[in-house]
C-alpha cells in the first residue's frame, strides 16, 4: 500500500459470513497497528499499547459492492490483464482478466494498493479475531477515542485508510488515474 510516500504491507482477512473484516498493518519502520471491524459498524484501530474505537454504520464491505459500478474496459498493470471498474468516483478497481482475482486499487486520494498474494477460502482462526481488552475500558460515550492517536496510521484512523473505503462516500476527483 502507498500513501503519499508511507509504505505499507497490510494483510487483510475478510469473513462475510461471520461478518468481520481484519487489517494487520505494518508500516514501513513503524508501528504494528491492527483495523479490526465488525459489521455492526464497530472498528477497532489498535496497537499493543492503545486503541481507538469508532463506529461506522455500514458495516463491512458486502460481497457485491462492485454492483452498479462502471466497466472501463482492460488495461495492464503490474503484468496482468486487467478488467478496470470504478464506484462512485471513489474507488478503481483492477481484476485480473483471467482469475478476476484482485491485482490493484486505487482510490480518490491517491492512496494506492497492489494485491501481493490473494488466497480464496484461507481462513484466520477465531481467536485473533478478537480486540485486546484496554479498546473496552472507559465509560459510555467514549466511542471515537480510547487512547492517544495511533500515530502509525497516516493522517490517523481516518475513514480513507484500511478496508473502510466504502463506508463514507465523499466528493471526489474525477477520471481515472494512470497506471504504470
Amino acid at each position: 500500500m502507498n500513501d503519499s510516500g508511507t509504505l505499507q504491507v497490510v494483510d487483510l482477512w475478510y469473513d462475510w459470513p461471520k461478518g468481520r473484516n481484519f487489517n494487520i498493518i505494518q508500516n514501513q519502520q513503524g508501528k504494528l497497528t491492527y483495523d479490526l471491524e465488525w459489521d455492526n459498524g464497530t472498528s477497532f484501530i489498535y496497537t499493543l499499547q492503545e486503541c481507538r474505537v469508532m463506529h461506522f454504520p455500514v458495516g463491512i464491505l458486502r460481497p457485491n459492492w462492485l454492483q452498479g459500478a462502471t466497466y472501463l474496459g482492460q488495461r495492464h498493470v503490474d503484468g496482468f490483464l486487467c478488467n478496470v471498474w470504478e464506484k462512485v468516483d471513489f474507488i478503481w478497481y483492477y481484476e485480473d482478466v483471467l482469475t478476476r482475482k484482485p491485482v490493484y486499487w486505487v482510490f480518490y486520494t491517491g492512496y494506492t494498493a497492489h494485491v501481493m498474494t490473494f488466497e480464496v477460502g484461507a481462513v484466520l482462526e477465531d481467536a485473533k479475531w478478537q480486540a485486546p481488552l484496554y479498546c473496552f475500558r472507559g465509560g459510555e460515550g467514549e466511542e471515537e477515542k480510547r487512547s492517544p492517536v495511533l500515530e502509525s496510521v497516516p493522517g490517523g484512523a481516518s475513514h480513507r485508510h484500511h478496508g473502510r473505503f466504502m463506508r463514507e462516500l465523499s466528493n471526489a476527483s474525477r477520471g481515472m488515474p494512470d497506471v504504470m
